[in-house]
């Protein structure tokens, strides 16, 4: 038996005894251990799934050589040569689909984000530089089928100075995370007289959204203030104190919510973005263990890396942890980033197939 259909008989075994104990009455009642063991066996379900049809052709194709040898009828061997014909390479994809779904997956890949985009060196160009990734961002979210909905905003004399906001729909994560890092752009600002290309930087934060069963917030351990919001919204939105910062005493980290009509939305709001930023927090460490032992190339965790840079005079996005530059820079603005992720995606995948000896 390869070594490919081993490790899939082993992860049917596993499957099975998972799909035994989500139905255990002890495991039911306790939500953290029954989420975790639904969520594996989902992810195993997929794989399972392909094992199935890659034994079968495995099985074809056995018969089909069986034939080959011992059949003396010419017309049955000639038919069992175009069935080896056309088994052999799908045999081939079928090996290469199972190694990419062998891949260790990010536990995190399936969850909803909040994400956060600051303006950085270069003044009001880098506030209309947040404004334009905001903008390409749901462009996407919307060939995505994905909902999104801002949380904070802070608006600058042009654009953004910060704006944060929760995406919510299938493998969002998974699909943003590479997006974490400094944006570099390369343009000759509107107020440029002399036709001089600035140069000005963002920050790109994209973290998982930390459900109640992933990060247990005490409480007691949160400072809860309300204050008027400013900016955008009309004369409601600031006739009351219904915006709210939230301050983690232990860290110091603080949060403020002030996009939502109520308190107590903007309070919900508040609450979820503390525990997804320490359960950030908590993550980084974990990452940084782990690259103590591999430097990941297109994932370190470093959000102070310069990871892209957008050249307007050029028309071409460059993004330096792979090395890749598109020359569709108008079109990658209106949210056509799916080339880049997918190129993104595939490189850590290689790097993971390689670590776990299957390149």
């Amino acid at each position: 038996m390869s070594d490919l259909l081993q490790k899939l008989e082993a992860i049917k075994i596993r499957f099975d005894e998972v799909g035994q104990k989500i139905t255990d009455p002890d495991i039911i009642s306790d939500m953290k251990r029954y989420v975790k063991l639904n969520k594996e066996y989902k992810d195993l379900d997929k794989i399972v799934q392909v094992y199935y049809v890659y034994k079968n052709t495995l099985d074809n194709i056995q018969s089909s050589k069986e034939v080959i040898d011992g059949e003396e009828d010419p017309d049955f061997k000639e038919m069992a040569k175009m069935e080896l014909e056309t088994l052999i390479p799908k045999r081939e994809t079928l090996e290469e689909e199972i190694k990419m779904l062998l891949v260790p997956k990010d536990p995190e890949d399936d969850k909803n984000v909040i994400v956060e985009l600051r303006a950085g060196t270069g003044g009001d160009e880098a506030c209309i530089f947040v404004e334009d990734i905001f903008r390409m961002y749901t462009m996407f979210f919307k060939e995505q089928g994905w909902k999104f909905e801002v949380v904070n905003s802070n608006v600058g004399t042009s654009g953004y100075k910060e704006i944060s906001f929760e995406v919510e729909g299938e493998e969002v994560y998974g699909t943003l995370k590479f997006e974490s890092g400094v944006h570099r752009v390369q343009r000759v600002p509107e107020t440029e007289s002399q036709g001089r290309v600035h140069t000005s930087a963002i920050t790109v934060a994209v973290m998982p959204e930390a459900e109640e069963v992933d990060f247990e917030l005490d409480l007691k351990d949160v400072k809860k203030d309300t204050f008027r919001a400013s900016g955008a919204g009309g004369q409601h939105i600031n006739k009351t104190e219904s915006a709210i910062r939230l301050t983690h005493l232990p860290t110091n980290t603080v949060v403020e919510c002030q996009d939502g009509r109520s308190q107590h939305k903007n309070y919900a709001k508040a609450l979820q973005v503390l525990r997804t930023r320490l359960y950030q927090a908590e993550l980084d460490k974990a990452h940084a263990i782990r690259s103590a032992h591999r430097k990941s190339l297109v994932s370190t965790g470093d959000r102070s890396a310069k990871i892209r840079t957008y050249n307007y005079p050029q028309g071409r996005i460059t993004d330096h942890r792979i090395g890749k530059t598109m020359y569709n820079l108008s079109n990658f603005m209106n949210g056509d980033i799916s080339e880049m992720i997918e190129a993104l995606r595939l490189a850590e995948n290689a790097e993971k197939l390689k670590e776990g000896g299957m390149a």
